[in-house]
This record gives C-alpha cells, structure tokens and sequence, in this order.
C-alpha cells in the first residue's frame, strides 16, 4: 500500500475484515453475556499529553507533544492501537543555549519553549515542526528517516509561525499555516529550510473563530491541516465569548487557497484541539484534548463519521467514555517510570520519561559517580526553587498518582536543600534543609507565590524516605506529603496542598527531584531510587 501523510487510505477488505471481527465479538459476547470484552475508556491518558499531533504509517500510530521548557522536548511516542503509547524518542536534547532556556542571569522561559508541534510523513521521512515563542524566537524543522532511533537534522529560522501545522500536498508542495483567527499560509522551500522567497504570504481564513460566535475568548489557533478524498480539512480549537467551553472547528475547502467554510466539530466537555487520524481497518477517529485542572492537559479519542463529505465527531455530538478499541494496559512504564538508577553497560543515563527542567548543568548530575543512585551536585547559589538548575521532572497521573525516592544527605552541605516536589508555579515540596550543621525535613506549601514552610521536624539520620501523593478526581487537585524514617511506617507532614494550574508555567503538575544550595556549593545529595505507582 503506497501512504500518504494527508490522504489517510481506506480498503474495502480490510473494512470487510473489520466488519466480520466486529461480529465475532458480538457472537462472542451472546454467547457469555456475563463477560464483557474489554474497552479503551476516555481519556485515553490521563496525563499531561496536550497538543497533540499524530500520523499513521502501515500499521504504527506516531505522535509528538508539547513539553515547552522542559528537556528533551518534542516528545515521540509509538502506538499500534491508539491507545497503549510508549515514549520512543524526542526531537532535540535542548532547543538553544540561552540565559531563559539555562535558567541563568535570573531569567527563564517558563510556559514558552517549544509550544505544538506537527507531525508529518513525506516520501520516507518523518518531519517535526514546531517553534518557540520570544526566546528564540523561531521556527524549527527536524526530520529523519528513524523516528524511532535515529537522530533528527534541524533547520531553524524566523519568525516563530504560531502554532504552524507542516502541510505537504499532493503536488509536493510544502506549507505552514499559522495564526490565530487571521490564519496564513506560507509556502517552504525545497530543502524545508525556510519559507519560500518568491511565494508571498497569504491569508488563508480571515476570521477563523466565526463557527464559535463573535467576541471568541479564545480565537481559533492549533492548526492541524489533512486531505480527505481531494477537500482539505483544517481543525482549530476556539472557545465563545466570556470563556465559554473550549471548542473544536473544522473548515472545509476544495482547494487549499480556499473559499474555505467552517462549522463547529465537537462542544462537549472542553475536548477540543488536535486532528484527524484512521486506522488500517478504515475507522476514523479525532484526537483531542481537554483541560482537566491541575493534572494537565489529557488526551482523548472521539469516534468519527463521514456525511456529506464532513467529519461527525462524537456519538451524537458527545464524547463517549468508552471506545471500540483495546484497553489501556496502564502508563507505566510506557510515559512514566519508576527508576532504580542501575545502568547497564550500554544503557542510557536516564530514561525517555525523565525531563529536566529547562536545560541541565550535565556536570552536575551523575548516574555513575555512585553505582545505583542519581547524584544531584550543588554548582551555584540559589534563593529560588523556580530558578534552580538541574531539577529532574515526570508527569503526574490522574485519577490518583503517589511517587516516593529514599535519599541519602550526608553529604549536603550548610544551606542545601534536596528532596520531591509537586511542581508547577504553585508547588509543594518536601526535602530535607541543612542549617548550621542540623538537619531537618521540611514541607513546603506555595500560596499566591509564597513559599512558606508549613512544618519543620528534626532528623538525626543520614537516610530520609519521601512521598508525595496526589489526588486529581473529579478536578480534587489536592496533594499530601509523608516521611518515612524506615521505609515502612509512613507519617504525613505539613498540610494538604491544594494543587493550582497556572498560565505562567501552562503545565500539568510534575514529580520533581532537586537538589540546591543557598549558603554553600559543591555539597550533593543521592537519591537511591524513584518510585511511582497509581
């Protein structure tokens, strides 16, 4: 079968063949009415998965993410079902070498880095684009013929296009079109190097948020572009006057220049952005997002039906729970994974699930200066959590998640400060300060961006056990923080920390090891393992 990246095929035997398991199942299930097959359920990954893009090549799903400042960025991750992913690659190791991105002369690039990425499959090779706002200030392509192993070449150049979606079109053609509510098409060049000198800019939809009413709160931005059948297809996310719930459009056009007319694809329940993918068997499906507190923002699939030449999303314009396919087999340790930091020889340092927090010193971290523990190595003073480098990050998970480390301190000098976090802007932390020579575990709860110290124990070990548990059901948002002085008997500190999404960092809650001086350098702290479970 020839593929295409924006013809996504269909075959009437594999319909056909489709069809007859369909059946079977249903004959299966008559047969044992008390045994019910097992369904995927919404969402598809109850984890901060957000604007996702997402191709399909034979029989493997490919998609990428956004994870802004924190590195390695542009996430891949493989699938053969579209529901069970596992993390396989990233786009680069660090954007730039920067002051905002090394988290230096005070500065940071908090909730910007890189924001959507698009995916794409071109005459076999895999493309990635993306673009950081501000700081660079650019647009990035990478591309490579393994998107699984191999590395990826980048091209990078100006301005930063806006949420671009890469479009290549059957005259071989590439574009991205960009914006928000005056969306633009610009036209790339052979080599995918920059925009095509000869070719001006053009408008492509000159208000774009008119499916969501006037005076949209949020103005139609996330651009994906796909070809069905010889129409174009352009999926935006919206959201109605005074904030009203987050909404997906779709404009329709028979040629990419236009006249373009758009409708609303999907309100319900704030699962908006992302795009079309179908299966090998000829079903189709949008893959969206939806906000959902303090966890982030999680993916979901909504089925989806062809009349009169537009997509249907949704059963009767709803997003189901559950989903005609496989059921999740879990996301550990596919996006998330707990880590005894032994390293085999020939293994990676850390782990694809493992992020830092913009760009690491990578002389100060070390999973080999002490066999079976990441050591954290103090460089520099700092005053501020948000500002320290070297800050080791995984997702949280919803419903329920809990992460716990063991930690070995005795070598922390006056002033350190290492242990786990809950972090976004509003974070909590539990760890163990040095001061005067006395140690002590501490909890800490941030409110309106004040740190303050809720509770301060004494501790007379060398050895420190930490635990972090979070609640996201039903939006609860709330975290509870533990010690445990052996391992075994578990004793809370400080108080529940209420959870809060934040536009600044524009991330769902992280599990986060640190360690940082204020007083001292050249102190360390080891952390023997980490440990997550929901």
């Amino acid at each position: 079968m020839k593929l295409k990246t924006n013809i996504l095929s269909t075959r009437n035997s594999a319909s056909i063949a489709y069809t007859i398991v369909r059946s079977m199942s249903a004959f299966l299930v008559a047969l044992a009415p008390g045994v019910a097959l097992a369904q995927a359920q919404n969402p598809i990954m109850f984890a901060d998965v957000p604007d996702a893009a997402m191709i399909r090549v034979g029989n493997n799903y490919y998609m990428s993410s956004t994870t802004m400042h924190m590195n390695p960025g542009v996430p891949i991750m493989k699938s053969t079902d579209l529901v069970n992913w596992k993390l396989i690659n990233y786009a680069y190791d660090t954007l730039a070498d920067v002051p905002e991105l090394n988290l230096t002369e005070g500065k940071s690039i908090y909730g910007r880095g890189s924001w959507a990425s698009s995916l794409r499959y071109h005459k076999g090779m895999y493309y990635v684009s993306t673009f950081a706002h501000d700081v660079p200030g650019e647009t990035y392509i990478f591309k490579t013929k393994d998107i699984e192993k191999g590395n990826w070449q980048r091209a990078s150049f100006k301005p930063a296009y806006h949420d671009g979606s890469l479009f290549f079109d059957d005259d071989g053609k590439a574009y991205l079109i960009h914006g928000a509510d005056v969306l633009k098409i610009v036209e790339l060049n052979d080599e995918l190097t920059g925009v095509k000198q000869s070719v001006p800019e053009k408008i492509l939809i000159e208000n774009a948020s008119a499916p969501c009413g006037k005076n949209a709160s949020l103005a139609a931005e996330g651009s994906q572009l796909f070809k069905v059948k010889g129409k174009y297809y352009l999926f935006n996310i919206c959201a109605p006057a005074n904030w009203g719930m987050r909404t997906a459009i779709i404009h329709r056009a028979d040629n990419i220049n236009g006249p373009w007319e758009g409708k609303v694809g999907l309100q319900d329940l704030g699962v908006a952005q992302g795009g079309l993918i179908d299966t090998p068997d000829g079903r189709w499906f949008a893959y969206l997002f939806r906000d959902f507190g303090a966890v982030g923002r999680i993916p979901y699939l909504v089925p989806v039906t062809w009349e009169s030449g537009w997509p249907v999303l949704g059963d009767n314009g709803k997003v189901p729970e559950k989903l005609n396919l496989p059921a999740s087999q879990g996301l550990i340790p596919n996006l998330v994974v707990s880590d005894e930091f032994n390293r085999k020889n020939g293994e990676e340092a850390l782990p694809l699930a493992w992020q830092w927090n913009h760009n690491p010193d990578n002389s100060l971290w070390s999973v080999s200066d002490r066999k079976g523990y990441l050591r954290l190595k103090t460089g520099r003073i700092d005053t501020d959590f948000l500002l320290a480098r070297n800050t080791l990050t995984q997702r949280t998970i919803g419903p329920t998640s809990s992460a716990s480390v063991v930690l070995d301190i005795s070598k922390m000098k006056d002033g350190d400060f290492a242990g786990l976090s809950a972090f976004q802007k509003e974070y909590g932390s539990v760890g163990v300060k040095v001061e005067r020579e006395k140690k002590a575990i501490v909890m800490i709860a941030t409110d309106k961006d004040k740190p303050v110290e809720a509770q301060r124990i004494a501790l007379h070990q060398s050895k420190i056990y930490l635990k972090i548990d979070c609640d996201f059901t039903n939006k609860k948002d709330e975290a509870n923080f533990h010690y445990s002085l052996d391992g075994k008997v578990w004793k809370p500190i400080g108080e529940t920390f209420k959870m809060k999404y934040t536009i600044p960092h524009f991330m769902g809650y992280r599990f986060a090891l640190f360690n940082y001086a204020t007083k001292n350098t050249g102190g360390y702290a080891d952390f023997d393992w980490f440990r997550i479970k929901y």
